[in-house]
């Protein structure tokens, strides 16, 4: 059903790959928009081994795109740094696949904000990310991707490079 990497030199382990989605702080969603258009919206996420979770506001593009098909990837950027006198660039990234769905259970919807106030905001306290969930609970709305398939990549220099 997915694709498997082409050069698989360059194919990054699972837990690398974890890895950069735990230690990152936003990618870009992908979603299939108005008319078939690609929709790609670079978002802020939270990554728990199985699932990565947004929040959102309660209308727009992303929802409507969402309701039409649930179908997703997400990339993640870990490194991108361009070498000029090579003609190419150094990267390492992560894409997953999946379903998205709105969290409509009130109990999951609070425990994906817990887990994205914890990751943006460590060094608050519970109280603190209490009420900061409590304000913005009317407004908010929480989206989880179950991931299906995921893959990382990097440079062949990289995979060179490498002890």
């Amino acid at each position: 059903m997915f694709r498997e990497l082409r050069r698989k030199k360059q194919l990054l382990s699972r837990s690398v790959a974890e890895d950069i989605l735990n230690r990152k702080s936003s990618g870009v969603l992908a979603l299939s928009g108005d008319d078939s258009y690609p929709y790609a919206v670079p978002l802020s996420y939270v990554f728990d081994g199985e699932t990565l979770c947004f929040h959102c506001a309660k209308a727009g593009h992303k929802l409507d795109a969402i309701r039409h098909s649930e179908k997703a990837s997400f990339c993640v950027i870990d490194k991108d740094e361009v070498v000029p006198e090579e003609y190419t660039t150094y990267f390492r990234s992560v894409i997953a696949f999946g379903r998205v769905r709105i969290l409509e259970n009130e109990r999951e919807k609070r425990a994906a904000l817990e887990k994205l106030a914890l990751k943006y905001a460590p060094d608050s306290t519970q109280e603190e990310r209490h009420g900061e969930i409590q304000r913005e609970w009317p407004h908010v709305c929480v989206l989880e991707m179950k991931i299906e398939h995921m893959t990382g990549k990097e440079a062949i220099e990289l995979v060179r490079a490498r002890p």
